[in-house]
């Protein structure tokens, strides 16, 4: 990583418990919608933060807002120490932002177009060590319109990191990938995590953010229905366990509830000691979800 800014290097000093994002009662309304009502949001130093939601839920318009491209109706908004409403081009340079939307004119190169966005930061980072670390390497001297999906997404990459941001917002970075393209993603983010970079990761893919999200927030309608850790929100919002087993004479029987060592007990006694087919499932993260986004209702 380049040496950074005297700014720079006390902020990247303050500790794992230093808050990089502190957001209170964000809102913002286009005409009579309200797209975000009431956000309330804390990301720490070093972590990788996901923002679950479905489509329209407000995610973008809140990276949108602290990205500083977004006015806000109300709330506070501090990040990196500052408002990005009032944000000069120093702070802007410390937050790298990779939107769904590619951004790399077609023609360049993948060396030239790292190169030129290099050009736009302080301090930027070695393109060739960029380049590398993204997994183009191979692909340094190849036209932007030859790549791949998968491998254009790494370049948006590229360029989001290039200017050595401390702070990541990476707005739906998956979409349409297969699965082999989304794990190998998922590798290029664990190591930008390892490396130091605080991320912040909308996507509405369950797996994605139980694997790479040390915390989450899950919004829906503007408002966030829940946060924690994937393990937090299971237990909070998803407490009640399902007891599953096998009557030889009326067949499977199951019961949904919140103490399934009670459901357990009454049933060893019931049988006289092993329970035919017992079997006790939880809640998933994606049924949880599905509860607290309503979508679950609408399938």
């Amino acid at each position: 990583m380049t040496t950074q800014t005297e700014e720079n290097t006390g902020a990247r000093s303050g500790g794992d418990a230093e808050r990089v994002v502190h957001v209170r009662g964000l809102r913002k309304r286009y005409g009579q919608v309200t797209a975000v009502d009431g956000v309330d949001l804390g990301i720490q130093r070093g972590e990788v933060f996901g923002l679950l939601g479905p489509n329209g839920a407000g995610k973008s318009t809140t990276v949108e807002i602290l990205q500083g491209h977004r006015s806000r109706d109300a709330g506070t908004v501090s990040v990196l120490g500052r408002d990005p409403a009032t944000a000069d081009g120093t702070w802007r340079a410390r937050v790298g932002i990779v939107w769904q939307d590619e951004s790399a004119p077609a023609e360049l190169t993948v060396a030239e177009s790292v190169r030129h966005f290099a050009h736009y930061y302080p301090r930027p980072r070695d393109p060739g060590e960029v380049i590398e670390l993204v997994g183009l390497a191979g692909k340094a001297r190849s036209r932007i319109k030859s790549l791949s999906g998968g491998q254009r997404r790494r370049l948006d990459v590229a360029l989001g990191i290039i200017g050595d941001p401390e702070l990541l917002l990476l707005d739906e970075p998956t979409t349409g990938f297969d699965p082999a393209a989304r794990r190998q993603f998922w590798e290029l983010i664990r190591r930008l995590a390892e490396d130091g970079t605080t991320i912040l990761l909308t996507t509405h893919y369950l797996e994605e953010a139980e694997v790479l999200a040390d915390r989450l927030a899950v919004i829906q309608a503007g408002r966030v229905v829940a946060e924690g850790t994937a393990d937090d929100v299971r237990h909070r919002h998803g407490s009640e366990a399902t007891v599953h087993w096998l009557d030889p004479e009326r067949g499977p029987g199951h019961e949904v509830t919140a103490t399934p060592t009670r459901t357990v007990t009454a049933l060893a006694a019931r049988f006289g000691g092993e329970i035919p087919g017992l079997r006790i499932t939880r809640p998933t993260l994606e049924d949880v979800y599905l509860e607290l986004t309503g979508e679950g209702k609408e399938r």
